[in-house]
């Protein structure tokens, strides 16, 4: 089995005594969420081929928004037959993911072929899978698209967490688990944290849960189980009209409030400016036609980054957290 380093991270290999054609695309594939195919396509515009979700652009890796996973340097292989074509992608890498969309039959028989990859829900406290995974699809019977490097550990970044359906008053606080999780970083005990636009309360329980002290904003009441958790402030009020020096240092400003894009940037400046806050997640929350200008003023502040998580719907995550988001 072939062993990938640094160095031929993106070598693709024919093994010995199997017959077969490989020819680098001189792209980049971008993987769009299901649903927002349109806003990934007009995000890179010169598409130059496109398979269901799946596009690709010339060049390398552009900083996009709407792509939930990168396919790097991909290849093109003409395969000889199905045990065949598995047997050229184990001998480059152990773990692939088949992305599939047509000739659903032959590509299945080819994922069997393959060694089989866990397919576990995520648990959140636990650390991303760090064993590469590469991606593949079947765009004829006789032909993969392949790649060994993609940006997202898991398959096609899909990130499905074993949910708690007992607690949280709502699903909004998978997004905030996947901020944690793909960061690999979150509060600590005893710090200070703040959710702007808490109601009913997901975020703030999934901070209260780190053991920090949590002030709730909102002027929609929490759930009633999280409002009389021990380390939880509530207070009725517009998350627009704080004053950070009376609020006090912040570690961590979370924010799913509801509020239009440039709203939102004013406040985030706001508590920047004060110097009353270090680490931030924040929905973007778009309405109608994507507002791209909006979106790359938030992705142009330093050291942070602007992705579609798997669990976000019509929006995106900003996130500024130093020596994480300003390493990528």
């Amino acid at each position: 089995m072939k062993q990938n380093t640094d160095q031929d991270i993106n070598t693709f290999d024919i093994p010995y005594g199997i017959t077969a054609v490989i020819e680098p695309m001189d792209a980049t594939g971008y993987l769009a969420p299901v649903g927002f195919e349109d806003q990934l396509r007009a995000e890179l515009g010169d598409v130059i081929e496109s398979h269901d979700r799946l596009m690709f652009a010339p060049g390398p890796e552009r900083r996009v928004f709407w792509a939930q996973n990168v396919w790097r340097n991909p290849i093109r292989l003409a395969i000889p037959s199905i045990k065949g074509a598995a047997k050229i992608l184990k001998f480059n890498q152990r773990n692939w993911a088949m992305f599939k969309f047509d000739h659903f039959s032959r590509a299945k028989l080819i994922e069997a072929n393959l060694p089989h990859v866990s397919a576990k829900r995520q648990i959140f406290g636990d650390p991303a899978p760090t064993a590469p995974l590469g991606s593949w699809t079947l765009i004829d019977p006789d032909t993969i698209i392949a790649s060994m490097d993609c940006s997202s550990p898991w398959k096609h970044g899909e990130i499905e967490f074993e949910e708690d359906k007992t607690t949280p008053p709502n699903r909004a606080y998978l997004k905030l688990w996947e901020a944690f999780t793909r960061l690999g970083v979150g509060p600590q005990v005893g710090d200070r944290t703040m959710d702007l636009g808490g109601s009913p309360g997901g975020w703030t329980w999934v901070l209260h849960e780190f053991g920090t002290d949590v002030i709730s904003i909102d002027k929609a009441r929490l759930d009633a189980k999280i409002a009389t958790l021990p380390r939880v402030d509530f207070r009725q009020e517009s998350a627009f009209g704080l004053n950070p020096d009376e609020v006090g240092y912040i570690d961590w400003l979370c924010s799913d409030v509801i509020c239009y894009p440039d709203r939102l940037y004013q406040l985030v400046n706001h508590w920047m400016d004060a110097g009353m806050a270090t680490n931030f997640i924040c929905t973007i929350k778009l309405q109608g036609d994507t507002d791209y200008a909006a979106i790359t003023q938030f992705a142009d502040i330093p050291g942070s980054k602007v992705v579609h998580l798997y669990n976000n719907k019509h929006e995106l995550t900003w996130m500024k957290v130093p020596g994480v988001t300003d390493q990528d």
